[in-house]
């Protein structure tokens, strides 16, 4: 204490002031360093997003730093018999010979591969079956060791119970298309039908279990991929999350529920794109890569039917309008073993292709466009698309109103005021995303790791998005008192 007494003043307070001084001095240096090292994380986190044309929440789902714990929903399949799902491939594989059902395709492989019974027999390329094979792919992923499947977002369990949801294995569309080629004028009866007679077996089965008693249905998952899979009991599978290309072949339901006063509502009792998952058809051409893309010679592409019900309609007024335009192709046909390699030239060499409504809304003809780098003109007021949150469809489409579609002169004036650059945009947009809309995993019989970046990851990851509301909906079923109907409310135009 003596010797503090005894120092010089002016000294300590300078001391004091230099020390002051050197603080205030390392404070702009820490902070400048601070804001260089932010700027450049921005700048980083800038370049790897601009690059990514899907959304940041898809790009994460397959980080392989995340623990397969917390980027998986488990899975259990129903316990139904092969005969409801392989087993109507086998039938299908028997057919020596039949008009609807039968292609060059299908005779090759029965005549070199289907020599002998297989466990997970081939998939048809027949095109009329083989759009909807989303059915085959999701099982396929499913049925797959589970050691093969670090790539998968879906875990398969074992117990019912230790389930987020149950996968129904009934290949409803197999079912679908195997009756409409046996016995076509049966397909809408109960008698002699078939298809009935296995949609029945799934729902008895289901009816019985504990699991669709504890919740209704609502955690179970359905594939309905055809416009008329299951079409007998489409009130009683109302309640499950299904799988659906899009939900054009439920206005016709709808319509006589309603007595033909709100053709273009779809009631919450049967589908929504709260509780249902949109997905892709199963595209039929080969993938064009963007290194291999030719300069193309034609404005706009169309292969298909002229003629259509519903809202196809509207596709035999553009064909009209658009037959005799110049750099306009129309063609009559369908992308079977013959007309393969006429729709393969026609898309690859144009840069548009047209997508107007058909007996549905869409058609696998839009994710032929994709993989064929031909940026899509989707001419469809009601169309609803897959993945919508991790795919921005109007950075690669064009959407056209009807309405402004059907004006004399106006779609084609419009297709040509899109600079090249936008176009070539487009086009490098497509060739990321072409593999989320890819289910084949080259695997024979489906059986084999899944792209962690196709169609299969993509779906699981939307059923896993509906988890909460099934929570919520088994809840509120429970509590109901005995001999009360929770209403069913759903605003989700």
């Amino acid at each position: 204490m003596k010797s503090m007494k005894n120092e010089n003043p002016v000294i300590m307070k300078t001391e004091m002031a230099q020390k002051t001084n050197s603080c205030l001095c390392s404070i702009p240096i820490l902070f400048l360093l601070t804001l260089l090292l932010t700027l450049l994380f921005s700048i980083f986190l800038l370049f790897t997003s601009s690059s990514n044309p899907i959304s940041s929440s898809s790009s994460s789902l397959f980080n392989p730093n995340i623990p397969p714990s917390h980027q998986s929903i488990k899975v259990y399949i129903a316990d139904l018999p092969r005969s409801l799902n392989y087993g109507l491939l086998d039938q299908y594989w028997a057919i020596q010979s039949d008009s609807r059902l039968g292609s060059d395709a299908d005779r090759a492989i029965r005549s070199t591969q289907m020599k002998k019974p297989l466990q997970f027999p081939p998939y048809p390329e027949n095109p009329l079956i083989k759009q909807y094979s989303a059915e085959y792919w999701i099982l396929g992923d499913l049925m797959t060791p589970q050691e093969q499947r670090d790539g998968s977002f879906a875990k398969r369990v074992f117990k019912a119970e230790e389930a987020d949801v149950i996968f129904v294995p009934f290949f409803a569309t197999m079912s679908a298309e195997m009756q409409l080629g046996m016995a076509k004028g049966a397909f809408r009866k109960k008698v002699g039908n078939e298809d009935y007679e296995r949609q029945r077996n799934v729902m008895d089965f289901l009816k019985s279990t504990d699991a669709w008693k504890k919740s209704g249905g609502r955690d179970h998952v359905f594939v309905l991929t055809d416009p008329v899979a299951m079409w007998h009991v489409k009130t009683e599978i109302a309640p499950a999350v299904l799988l659906v290309v899009d939900f054009g072949g439920w206005f016709r339901l709808d319509t006589k529920s309603s007595n033909g006063s709100s053709p273009d509502m779809i009631q919450h009792t049967q589908v929504s794109v709260l509780k249902d998952v949109i997905v892709p058809y199963t595209h039929l051409l080969p993938r064009l890569h963007l290194s291999a893309n030719k300069k193309r010679q034609t404005l706009l592409y169309f292969k298909g039917a002229k003629r259509r019900h519903r809202g196809g309609l509207v596709r035999e007024k553009l064909w009209d309008l658009l037959v005799n335009e110049p750099d306009v192709i129309m063609e009559e046909g369908f992308p079977n073993a013959t007309g393969k390699e006429q729709s393969i030239k026609g898309m690859r060499s144009s840069e548009f292709c047209l997508h107007p409504a058909g007996d549905t809304p869409t058609s696998c003809r839009l994710f032929d466009a994709i993989q064929s780098l031909c940026i899509p003109v989707v001419v469809s007021d009601n169309i609803e698309l897959p993945f919508e949150d991790m795919v921005d469809y109007s950075e690669f489409s064009v959407f056209v109103a009807v309405n402004d579609a059907l004006k004399p002169n106006w779609l084609v004036k419009h297709l040509r005021t899109i600079p090249e650059e936008q176009r070539n945009g487009f086009r490098l947009y497509m060739a990321r995303v072409q593999s989320v809309f890819e289910y084949e995993n080259g695997h024979p019989g489906g059986i084999g790791p899944v792209p962690p970046d196709g169609a299969v990851n993509h779906i699981w990851r939307k059923v896993h998005q509906k988890l909460p509301m099934i929570k919520e909906a088994i809840a509120r079923e429970r509590r109901k008192p005995k001999g009360v109907t929770v209403p069913l409310r759903c605003h989700c135009t």
